[in-house]
C-alpha cells in the first residue's frame, strides 16, 4: 500500500520533513502499527515516534485514535497534541 504521510509540528522537525510517500509492509493493519514500522526506520524517526502514546492521527483528514484500521487510507498525518488558547 502506498501512504502520503504528513509530520507536523514537532514530529516534522525531528524527522525532517514535513511529507513523504511510502509503500508499507502489507501486514500493518493500524495507525500504531504504522508508527512502529515508521519508528524503525531509525534516526530522526525514532526520536520523533519513541512515545505514540503522545502522538495523534487523521486519516484522510479525519482525526482518528492511533488504533485505528489504515484499510483504505491514502493519507496518514502524524502530529502532537494540539493545544489552544
Amino acid at each position: 500500500m502506498r501512504l502520503t504521510i504528513l509530520y507536523f509540528a514537532w514530529v516534522r522537525e525531528r524527522i525532517g520533513q514535513g511529507e513523504e510517500v511510502v509503500t508499507v509492509p502489507s501486514d500493518l493493519a493500524t495507525v500504531a502499527d504504522l508508527i512502529d514500522w515508521l519508528a524503525s526506520r531509525g534516526g530522526g524517526y525514532a526520536e520523533a515516534l519513541a512515545e505514540p502514546q503522545r502522538l495523534r492521527a487523521a486519516i484522510d483528514q479525519d482525526f482518528v485514535g492511533i488504533e485505528a484500521p489504515l484499510a483504505g487510507a491514502r493519507e496518514v498525518a502524524i502530529f502532537p497534541p494540539v493545544t489552544g488558547g
